[in-house]
């Protein structure tokens, strides 16, 4: 599953004066009340959809390196989504889990991985991460961007063996949606997730989170499950 766990995590992720360092935080119930209350709203708003689809920016900063930005799109209904980004995309529908990469015609067929095994910012995470008790975390500010309110989260993993040394959550306050996700590795990579456009209760077509072979003329098709 590590080609997976690669694939997902790049479709990934002013502190005020008398506030707490994030850093400070050893355990998740030393977390940030006000933080909590945002993250409480915010659960509740994305857990009242149905279904989902958004269109989303990847920005990925390595060392040396230009930046390099990526467009894609993700849809979810329930467990079911759909993740495309680049040359590569994703299905899931309760079944198995199909990764497609369109520069070799290639499809691997795959277990559904098990929650503690998804990528930090998976289709099956990328709204609920900050909700699995593996972060401390805390609001460092609002600012106003472009007349925009916007409420930052810092979390701190748990595990000192994570990959990342801290992620960023950034919120519309107004909205009261998910703006972006930064997450900092610890070897100065920066990997922000950018949600450009949100779509709730979508109606998706039969077989939209489906692999239909015939749609794929071609393709090399790989089952690598157990």
């Amino acid at each position: 599953m590590k080609y997976l766990s690669l694939v997902f995590a790049l479709c990934l992720l002013g502190i005020t004066a008398n506030a707490q360092q994030a850093n400070d935080y050893n355990k998740a119930s030393d977390s940030d009340p006000a933080a909590k209350a945002i993250l409480d709203k915010l659960r509740a708003k994305y857990d009242g959809y149905k279904a989902l689809e958004a269109d989303f920016t990847m920005l990925m900063e390595l060392a040396d390196q230009p930046q390099e930005t990526t467009k894609g799109k993700i849809a979810r209904q329930g467990d079911q989504y759909r993740f495309e980004m680049g040359t590569q995309m994703a299905l899931c529908d309760n079944s198995a889990l199909w990764l497609v990469m369109h520069n070799n015609k290639m499809v691997q067929i795959n277990d559904i991985p098990d929650e503690e095994d998804a990528s930090l910012l998976s289709p099956q995470s990328i709204f609920t991460f900050y909700d699995n008790g593996k972060f401390a975390y805390q609001l460092v500010q609002e600012v106003d961007r472009g007349g925009k309110v916007i409420q930052e989260i810092e979390f701190k993993p748990l595990d000192e063996y994570a990959d990342y040394s801290k992620l960023r959550l950034s919120v519309d306050k107004k909205l009261n949606q998910i703006e972006s996700v930064k997450a900092f590795a610890k070897d100065g990579s920066r990997f922000t997730f950018q949600i450009d456009k949100l779509r709730p209760n979508v109606s998706f077509p039969a077989k939209h989170f489906s692999f239909v072979k015939s749609e794929f003329p071609g393709y090399d098709v790989e089952d690598l499950r157990e």
